[in-house]
């Protein structure tokens, strides 16, 4: 991710992709796994889908609970905002009208496989980092790039993840045959 010199306000996204040699309906059981998310993720600790939910639909909504060195521990909601299995996943932040951040997973049947998205755009509404932006506002953009550099990494390890229990799974599936 190069320099950027975006504030908060200019609601940043990042994307990281990867082609995974398994097919899209494979690759949506996990992506649409939200509890296998904090096993192969170093910020997010846990999740808890609520109001009696077991798993993502339009609407559904859950907990998430996250831990960073510099910004501490927190706990977000939120809201299941796109549902279109097997391609499409994304979810916003607290309010879905006006969220913290927006995430989202697309699935692309490509090759043989399956090409594997995973998207994200902080703000428009307040968040964690805001504090940090209100302490320090002449380090906005360092901020803001710094975090950002933070989520690139962490989605990339996140899809290697994803890419290597697919790929396992396949392999598993074709000994079997």
């Amino acid at each position: 991710m190069e320099w950027t010199g975006a504030c908060y306000a200019d609601k940043p996204t990042v994307e990281v992709t990867t082609w995974i040699a398994a097919a899209p309906t494979q690759v949506w059981t996990l992506v649409s796994d939200i509890e296998l998310m904090p096993r192969i993720s170093s910020e997010l600790q846990s999740v808890q889908w609520l109001d009696g939910g077991s798993g993502p639909a339009l609407g559904a909504r859950f907990v998430g609970r996250s831990k960073h060195d510099a910004l501490g521990e927190w706990a977000t909601t939120s809201h299941i905002v796109e549902y279109e299995p097997p391609r499409t996943l994304a979810w916003a932040v607290e309010d879905p009208q006006h969220p913290t951040a927006l995430w989202r997973f697309t699935l692309e049947s490509q090759n043989g496989g399956t090409l594997l998205r995973e998207w994200m755009q902080m703000g428009p509404a307040r968040s964690g980092l805001s504090f940090a932006i209100d302490r320090m506002p002449d380090k906005e953009q360092k901020i803001v790039f710094v975090r950002m550099r933070e989520f690139e990494a962490n989605m990339a390890f996140t899809l290697e993840e994803i890419k290597k229990l697919a790929e396992s799974a396949r392999a598993a599936d074709e000994a079997d045959v």
